[in-house]
């Protein structure tokens, strides 16, 4: 890869993370009451002026240390998992086509795409036309927990989010900015219970879980985990974030009697290579 192509990829996860306007600040619309009176007024008043298309925002100021480690989430941003992450996705994806492991790449849980289209931006770069990315995701936020069959997610208010319910057109949208959009981007629309089960993936080379929750984590992992091809990788976003996605992993891992390393991405995320057909 020459030096221009490096310029671009470091260009692009700019982009994508919106880390080349952090000083800037950005603006972020109320719409979460913190338990205040002024905060509920602002909360409701907000309700109302958004059905004439106005918001009421506060400034939030991050950092670039925020950005590069994915500890925030931005307002504008096709990615909140940070330029730490996606160099990780790099790392992993050039590993995969250079050393011919076999398999598609997909992430389970996408927000805005940002992850999903540098997956594509990176296979462009390697020329590899081989592989589909599979852009897999409800298109609606996450779902109400299932206390009864998963209690350690008693309490999860990631279905709360409004901000998290990101529309497939709206992710097609992203990719086409981008020019990533062609017949090698498939989407996967659905809850990950209805759709992971009977998806047409044959093999993976990369699996990205980013579904936040023990339900979503664990659907991902018995549903993929088997398609994933010895020399590929997983990556996790959630581990360090949410307790119930790490022990989603923990208990997955130890049934299924898989000892592979697990090495740190950042403060949250996690990965590791499948050395045997487990």
């Amino acid at each position: 890869m020459n030096n221009f192509e490096n310029q671009y990829l470091e260009l692009l996860r700019w982009t994508l993370t919106d880390y080349h306007r952090i000083e800037m600040g950005e603006y972020k619309p109320i719409h979460r009451n913190s338990g205040s009176w002024k905060e509920s007024i602002l909360v409701n008043v907000n309700k109302f002026l958004g059905k004439k298309n106005l918001l009421i925002c506060r400034r939030v100021l991050s950092t670039k240390e925020h950005r590069l480690n994915g500890a925030d989430w931005p307002a504008y941003s096709e990615t909140m998992i940070g330029l730490k992450r996606l160099m990780n996705i790099e790392e992993c994806v050039r590993d995969i086509v250079q050393n011919n492991v076999e398999g598609d790449l997909i992430e389970t849980g996408v927000w805005r795409g940002g992850a999903t289209i540098y997956m594509k931006a990176l296979l462009k770069i390697l020329n590899d036309n081989s592989r589909t990315v599979w852009v897999a995701d409800s298109f609606e936020g996450l779902p109400k927990p299932d206390a009864e069959k998963f209690p350690e997610d008693k309490g999860d208010k990631h279905h709360e989010k409004g901000e998290l319910r990101i529309s497939k057109e709206q992710v097609q949208n992203n990719f086409s900015k981008y020019g990533m959009l062609d017949d090698r981007v498939k989407f996967l629309k659905g809850w990950f219970k209805d759709t992971l089960p009977g998806a047409p993936i044959r093999k993976l080379s990369l699996l990205r879980l980013d579904g936040d929750m023990y339900q979503s984590t664990m659907e991902g992992l018995e549903n993929l985990y088997p398609k994933l091809s010895v020399g590929g990788y997983i990556i996790v976003d959630d581990w360090g974030a949410v307790d119930g996605c790490r022990k989603a992993v923990e208990d997955y891992r130890k049934a299924h009697g898989i000892t592979d390393e697990i090495k740190q991405v950042d403060w949250a995320s996690v990965f590791w290579k499948k050395t045997a057909a487990k």
